[in-house]
């Protein structure tokens, strides 16, 4: 016989396919087996129908297509014979689902198989509609289904049951249709039909309204009596596992009783005794009676209040966390996370087991048992727990220490009773997992320590003693510079020791030598070797006598490849060198930070409603962006939900920040109305400086030099300080001069040679073959109008014909394009295209610019289509 004919048998063809030894050989038999098994059915051959069928399905489970062989179920399935019926509805149920449009054929053969006289039949056609049963298909059978739950045959029964659940789940209007036959069958006395009722009854339950109160009415005085009966049985072996009478009913009766008892205190109060009796009888010593006494547990947690019940279910959970079972424990801790929102007392008394969990070798246990301490924590547990948890930090995992030090992090700022306590711990967690700290949390905790104005000194000498034997941790080392730079005479001078506190002789050289180690180290990054300039520069003033050897340090670093660390460096050098009179100024401490604004946000707590001392409230409902504040704003960390626009000046900001009047000039008496230009923020503070902005003159920066840049930290404070002010900008030399805090001027806003102020060009659109630049000028007193040169350039090597750029703006925005320089765009970037566009912006100064773009072309004779939006527009426009 040829061993690839319709009429090879199953067990040749998973013979041949076992033996390939690769998988390109197991693709050619498969590929002519069914090359076969299509000729078989092109040839309608009767005889072999049921046996490609089954081979059908072996193929199918291998990951092959078999959609060919649908209709060959559907003839099978129609056939009289009780094995090819079989045959064809088990492959129904394999190689369709309810999706196929083939399915709707089916539906009559299912209808007559329901009601056929042979209950193996009928069986067949329950199993089929359970399994692939549809809307359509529940609709038109569900009478019968119906029907069948009255069945004489118990097997009968249960398959129309489960066939049920499907129906309804499909179609939750046909429910109320199985209300009455579901309670029928809760008084079964066989089990298997028993547990399928009741599943069927849990299920209307969660779907319907009326089934829920016609279950609490007339079924819950039944369910508990079956309750009882099965926990009080004697021995059945039919039904035993593990010495416990079907534990599966066990827990299907106590899942429905659950669903009855929520929100219900007369159903509650009448399941309480046979809840405590399972949970006080059911043994504990095999798995059975865990799964009992765990759905016994959570039904208790989940019906309306009884106290002493509560007790108990928690207490069988703190026994669940001495079981040597890895899966007890977990879901213990899990339905004990459940629980400390019930009942918080009652979870506080296993704390120490809990804690004990965190220490766990299994992953997993130790994470959610970690979840579960920090939910237990409160304001008279909180140092207790602290400590347990940073003595295990120090010999905890590595993988798991990032987790375990943000907890604790949290906590300690959640829950601090006082600043002292706040900043040992935190002291205590950076020494040991220092580099598993976010920034978020030192910044915070900077925040406090300037905050902490009688605790300056002892922190500074519990830094330094910190440094001393954890030099390694970097975000230690930051606080440490940080903290030196700033309070560093006081820990020379031994200012505010306190009792608590060893005795401890530092002198300015030692101080200077822990800067300079960090600035050295070869493990420190840019955030810190910055950090550690900033304050050499502070220690400068503080220190008169160690300045030399300050400069030295600083000095080295002119060389640095790193262009920020280079640049503070010659410009701190600079101030050292020529700026004695006003160095103690621009280094003296920082002013206190805002405590609430940094601890809330590092908690995550900020609240969504913001108010201010100028203003009403604003709410911001979850999942609205908060617009964005003016660069000013965010650079002096003073944004809040009612920001100004974008447009504002920095001078409004100031205004609040100084409390000075910066308004445009005000009619005074004996002046006309003449237009006088408002101060600018750069008039206050060389009115705060006692400095008089003298006439134009040639510009001296800070370096002595005529090129002027600009540094993304610009500021003193630059990494140090989240408030940190950058007032230099790169600016032509033809500008207006701008008197410079240090040394001389520095240029104004720039000014275009017809008095228009100047923008930056931006990329508005770039993809692998094609840029646009857009280039931008607005005519000094028409601000609404703007300017923009559009330049396109292609990125490909091929050239780009009848070329259209097509834009789009919102309503508040007027848009004029001039045609395109040209409609054919050389490749390679070997010339361009310009056009012009004009925009009138009638909400100037109050939202920016944007637009959706359209570029079409073609490119080898193909259409090409691209679109983005620009949404990058400078500031102003």
């Amino acid at each position: 016989m040829n061993p690839f004919s319709s009429g090879t048998r199953l067990r040749d063809m998973i013979r041949a396919i076992r033996a390939c030894k690769t998988a390109a050989e197991e693709r050619a038999v498969v590929r002519k087996e069914c090359a076969a098994i299509r000729s078989s059915i092109n040839e309608n051959d009767h005889d072999y129908r049921h046996r490609n069928i089954a081979k059908l399905m072996f193929i199918h489970m291998l990951g092959y297509p078999t959609h060919f062989g649908q209709m060959e179920c559907l003839k099978l399935i129609a056939s009289a014979e009780f094995p090819e019926k079989r045959i064809g509805y088990l492959g129904l149920m394999l190689l369709l689902d309810e999706r196929q449009e083939v399915l709707m054929l089916v539906t009559n053969s299912l209808k007559q198989d329901l009601n056929h006289a042979n209950q193996y039949i009928v069986g067949l056609a329950l199993c089929a509609l359970g399994n692939i049963c549809s809307a359509e298909m529940a609709r038109d059978l569900a009478p019968e289904v119906e029907r069948l739950l009255q069945f004489r045959d118990p097997n009968t029964r249960k398959k129309a049951a489960l066939c049920a659940i499907r129906i309804i789940k499909k179609v939750p209007d046909l429910a109320e249709n199985f209300i009455n036959p579901a309670a029928a069958l809760l008084k079964e006395k066989h089990h298997g039909v028993l547990i399928t009722g009741v599943q069927l009854c849990t299920d209307l339950c969660k779907v319907s309204a009326e089934a829920l109160e016609y279950c609490r009415k007339k079924c819950t005085g039944g369910l508990v009596r079956t309750l009882k009966d099965v926990a009080n049985s004697p021995y059945a072996p039919e039904y035993d596992i593990a010495g416990i009478t079907d534990p599966f009913l066990h827990i299907r009766l106590l899942r429905l009783l659950r669903v009855l008892g929520q929100g219900d205190a007369d159903v509650s109060d009448l399941m309480n005794d046979i809840l405590a009796q399972v949970a006080t009888k059911t043994e504990t010593n095999k798995n059975a009676g865990n799964a009992i006494l765990y759905e016994c547990v959570e039904t208790i947690m989940s019906i309306e209040d009884n106290g002493g019940l509560r007790v108990l279910a928690i207490n069988i959970l703190g026994r669940f966390l001495s079981n040597r079972d890895n899966n007890i424990r977990y879901v213990a801790l899990n339905m004990l996370m459940k629980a400390i929102t019930v009942d918080t007392q009652a979870v506080q008394r296993h704390r120490a087991t809990i804690v004990e969990c965190v220490k766990d070798s299994d992953a997993s246990i130790r994470k959610r048992a970690l979840e579960l301490v920090y939910l237990l924590v409160n304001e008279s547990n909180v140092k207790p727990l602290t400590k347990e948890l940073i003595e295990y930090l120090e010999r905890s995992d590595q993988e798991f220490k990032g987790d375990l030090t943000a907890k604790i992090c949290s906590i300690i700022a959640k829950f601090s009773p006082e600043k002292i306590w706040y900043i040992d711990q935190m002291l205590k967690v950076l020494s040991e997992a220092g580099n598993f700290v976010k920034d978020e949390v030192w910044h915070a905790l900077i925040v406090v320590i300037s905050n902490a104005s009688d605790l300056h000194g002892y922190t500074v000498r519990a830094l330094y003693r910190a440094f001393q034997t954890s030099a390694e941790q970097e975000t230690l080392v930051r606080v440490a510079v940080w903290c030196i730079g700033e309070y560093g005479d006081l820990l020379v001078k031994n200012v505010g020791v306190l009792d608590i506190e060893d005795p401890i002789t530092v002198t300015e050289s030692d101080a200077v030598d822990v800067v300079e180690v960090a600035i050295k180290h070869h493990t420190s990054d840019l955030t810190t070797k910055a950090m550690s300039l900033i304050a050499l520069l502070k220690l400068s003033s503080r220190f008169p006598s160690s300045s030399e050897r300050i400069q030295d340090i600083i000095i080295q670093n002119r060389g640095s490849l790193v262009l920020e660390l280079q640049q503070r460096s010659i410009e701190f050098n600079s101030v050292i060198e020529k700026h004695h009179n006003i160095r103690s100024a621009l280094v003296e401490r920082m002013p206190v930070l805002d405590e609430a604004t940094f601890i809330g946000r590092r908690a995550g707590s900020t609240p969504a409603t913001v108010s201010t001392s100028n203003g009403p409230s604003l709410n911001l409902p979850n999942g609205v962006t908060k617009p964005p504040a003016a660069p000013l704003v965010d650079l002096l960390d003073l944004s809040s939900d009612d920001a100004p626009a974008p447009s504002s000046s920095g001078a409004d900001f100031l205004q609040d920040l100084l409390g000075v009047d910066l308004s445009p000039a005000s009619k005074q008496p004996g002046i006309s109305g003449t237009n006088q230009a408002p101060r600018t923020g750069t008039d206050v503070l060389l009115d705060l400086l006692s400095i008089e902005t003298p006439p134009a003159s040639p510009i001296t920066d800070i370096l002595s030099s005529s090129q002027v840049y600009k540094s993304p930290h610009a500021s003193l404070e630059g990494l140090s300080s989240p408030s940190a002010l950058s007032t230099r900008a790169a600016t032509p030399a033809g500008a207006a001069p701008m008197m410079d805090l240090l040394d001389g001027f520095v240029p104004n806003s720039p000014i275009s040679e017809d008095n228009g102020p100047v923008y930056p060009s931006i990329v508005a659109f770039e993809s692998s073959s094609l840029r646009i630049m857009f280039n931008f000028s607005k005519a000094r007193g028409n601000p609404q109008t703007t300017s923009i040169q559009a330049t396109f350039t292609n990125l490909s090597p091929n050239v780009y014909t009848d070329f259209i750029f097509q834009a789009a703006v919102p309503k508040f925005l007027q848009l004029h394009l001039d045609p395109a320089s040209s409609n054919t765009l050389p490749a390679g970037g070997n010339g361009s295209i310009t056009q012009n566009l004009r925009v009138i912006n009638s909400q100037h100064g109050k939202k920016s610019l944007v637009m959706r773009m359209r570029i079409a072309y073609k490119s080898n004779d193909e259409d090409i289509l691209e679109e983005g939006q620009v949404s990058n527009f400078p500031r102003g426009l």
